[in-house]
């Protein structure tokens, strides 16, 4: 299957917006070596993926802003 970017960028802000809701939630990743973070650590891995949802919204806001290339 090939993907545009489009549909990447919407899948992957599918799977950002479900690692911040899981986040939220405090739930445990699924491998349980991963689900003993300290709080310093959980702040950073908050942080990183509310940055990286922010950087996909720019991207889709951005490529919708400007018309097709004509060739």
């Amino acid at each position: 299957m090939i993907m545009g970017k489009d549909d990447f960028l919407h899948e992957l802000a599918v799977e950002v917006e479900a690692d911040i809701e899981l986040d939220r939630a405090g739930t445990p990743p699924d491998d349980e070596a991963e689900g003993v973070l300290d709080p310093y650590e959980a702040q950073v891995e908050a942080a990183d993926l509310n940055s990286l949802h922010s950087a996909i919204e720019a991207l889709e806001t951005d490529a919708r802003s400007y018309p097709p290339a004509h060739d």
